[in-house]
């Protein structure tokens, strides 16, 4: 409702006050291409977060001190704080890092996203900025139609900064022109209602525009057309740096419960930074005026003097939040708490990943895991086994041979409440998802998709093995017994091999030895080998107990193939070019067919 009503009420002002004053149409314009030349920038910097931001993220955020220079030089690069926000909480709601490093992120993208003030007031407002524009938009823009992923990411990021250019280049002939018009000096407020009022308006401008930068960019040319007074121009300042939480918010809508921990705390902050800075406001610009002095900023450059002050307050409030950080973790997560396991839902994926391929993978990869966590419960109570029986180092013949106890459990239920509707939220994303994907990403997710189905297909096949099992485990015959114990053992012998990857680190992972688990059900189970056909002329079972075998073992079959393939999917490597290798190896049904044949000659 709200923004329905704001978008018609924000064209009515600008409608009037192009009417009232033309030169106001130059500095809104400038304000627009500023913006659009931060959605090149973003776009350019987008391209390339498949590999080395997102492995940058991953190395460099295990200590508090490495989190806040990662979050300040990432944004000091980008110029942008809301990407470098998003891109954190999309890294966060994945698992890939733990909230305290995103929170380290956060603390230093706001000292980073002070660069942008020092760029503008120590350059942009002392150069013809529009002559280093042209050749950059016209570069840029030949760049971005080229077919190669790099040189398009390069050609956004040159014509991002030449519109950046242009758009202060605009702001700041509007301003000149728009002394003219109207003096915006006359309506300085000065004192503490000064500093409330136009901190708020502050806010409200980084709101409408979803950019500080901006903000920052509009208050800085109009203080040095001296339309607005120094001191109404350091409370825009902190009100813009308020403001700014608005996109980590709006980002975090769609995240997890860990994406919005992230983007309170994001709030958190800068509204405490934010009220330091108007308490104490008369000692920060004490403390501005020294580092001026000491520096040789002239006395009356208010627009270096509103950098230093922009950059001095948003330090404090990381030097004041450091220490609370731990408090701040505990109050984010009792505000925020971990949904109740009974209740499932999606813990990894979420929509703000759709924008970074290798974070998006990644997601799915842990949802996919998770979904096999709670299918977990049907898969080993289906064979009469314990969760620790498969977790433990114990001989696996030794304990499915002693466990003959019938597990009591509901697996229709487990099904539906636990497996079905994270299968659907799966499928759902991946969907969503594979237009946004170049190929070769789309194909390693669609490979990812159909393990989710073989594992949903596979909590099937023992939910059909379940009652023959229980019933043929502790028969008096056995050879039957024998058999049915078979199939368990090599059922829980893959899930244990998955639990042990689980367990290794990344680089002594070996996916492919789940295929000798699908390679020993193909080769030594009874039909195979011909002791079926014995076993049945030797009446040492009877036809009935033939063909459930018979059919049990496709089951069994089925469910171990699934399985592995789930685990390969999963923990597989995360290197597209580890992974082609990967599945060059693989062993496929065409390989298991070669080698029955030539068994068999």
């Amino acid at each position: 409702m709200l923004k329905r009503i704001l978008l018609p009420v924000i064209f009515m002002i600008l409608a009037y006050g192009f009417w009232f004053s033309p030169d106001l149409k130059e500095i809104t314009a400038g304000v627009a291409i500023f913006l659009f030349g931060m959605l090149f920038l973003e776009e350019g910097f987008r391209t390339f977060t498949g590999g080395l931001l997102e492995r940058l993220l991953k190395r460099t955020t295990n200590r508090l001190w490495k989190a806040i220079s990662f979050g300040a030089v990432a944004t000091t690069i980008m110029q942008s704080s809301s990407l470098v926000s998003v891109i954190t909480i999309s890294f966060l709601s994945a698992g890939l890092i733990w909230l305290t490093a995103g929170i380290g992120i956060i603390f230093g993208a706001n000292i980073g996203t002070t660069t942008g003030a020092w760029l503008v007031a120590g350059f942009g407002l002392k150069v013809k900025i529009s002559a280093y524009a042209m050749p950059m938009l016209v570069f840029g823009i030949i760049l971005v139609f080229q077919k190669s992923k790099n040189l398009k990411g390069i050609g956004y990021v040159l014509a991002g900064l030449g519109f950046l250019f242009l758009g202060i280049h605009y702001m700041k002939e509007g301003f000149e022109a728009f002394k003219d018009t109207l003096d915006l000096a006359e309506y300085a407020m000065p004192g503490f209602l000064g500093l409330i009022v136009f901190t708020l308006i502050g806010m409200a401008a980084t709101v409408i525009m979803q950019s500080s930068h901006a903000t920052l960019v509009l208050i800085i040319t109009a203080l040095a057309a001296a339309q607005i007074t120094y001191e109404n121009a350091l409370a825009l300042a902190i009100g813009a740096n308020i403001g700014t939480t608005i996109t980590a918010i709006i980002g975090a809508m769609s995240s997890n419960y860990q994406g919005k921990r992230l983007a309170a705390a994001h709030l958190i902050f800068n509204v405490t930074t934010g009220a330091i800075a108007i308490i104490f406001i008369s000692q920060i610009v004490w403390i501005v005026d020294g580092i001026a002095a000491r520096v040789g900023i002239a006395g009356d450059d208010y627009t270096l003097k509103l950098a230093v002050f922009h950059t001095v307050f948003n330090v404090i409030g990381v030097a004041v939040m450091i220490p609370l950080i731990s408090k701040l973790v505990a109050f984010l997560q009792r505000t925020f708490p971990k949904p109740r396991e009974d209740l499932v839902e999606p813990k990894f994926i979420n929509e703000t990943a759709f924008d970074f391929p290798e974070t998006l993978f990644q997601t799915v990869r842990q949802e996919t895991m998770h979904l096999y966590e709670n299918a977990f419960e049907v898969l080993v109570h289906g064979i009469n086994l314990r969760r620790a029986d498969i977790l433990s180092e114990a001989d696996l013949e030794e304990q499915v041979e002693n466990s003959r106890q019938v597990m009591d459990f509901d697996p229709d239920q487990i099904y539906i409440t636990k497996v079905k509707v994270l299968y659907g939220a799966i499928l759902d994303f991946v969907s969503k998802a594979q237009t946004r994907l170049s190929p070769e990403f789309a194909d390693h997710l669609y490979e990812i998709r159909d393990a989710c189905h073989g594992l949903v297909m596979s909590v099937k096949d023992v939910h059909h093995l379940h009652k023959n099992i229980s019933a043929y485990m502790g028969s008096e015959n056995e050879d039957i017994r024998r058999e049915y114990n078979s199939i368990r053992t090599q059922i829980a012998g893959v899930m244990r091999e998955i639990h042990c990857l689980g367990e290794s680190g990344e680089e002594d992972r070996d996916v492919l030895t789940l295929d000798e688990f699908k390679l020993a059900i193909d080769e030594n189970n009874i039909i195979a080998t011909g002791a079926l056909d014995t076993l049945i002329r030797e009446e040492k079972i009877t036809v009935t107990m033939a063909t459930s075998l018979m059919n049990d073992l496709r089951y069994a079959r089925n469910a171990v193939w699934h399985i592995a393939d789930l685990g390969k999917a999963v923990y597989g490597a995360t290197d597209l070019a580890a992974k082609e290798a990967e599945e060059i190896m693989a062993l496929t049904e065409e390989d298991v067919d070669e080698m029955r044949k030539s068994a068999a000659s």
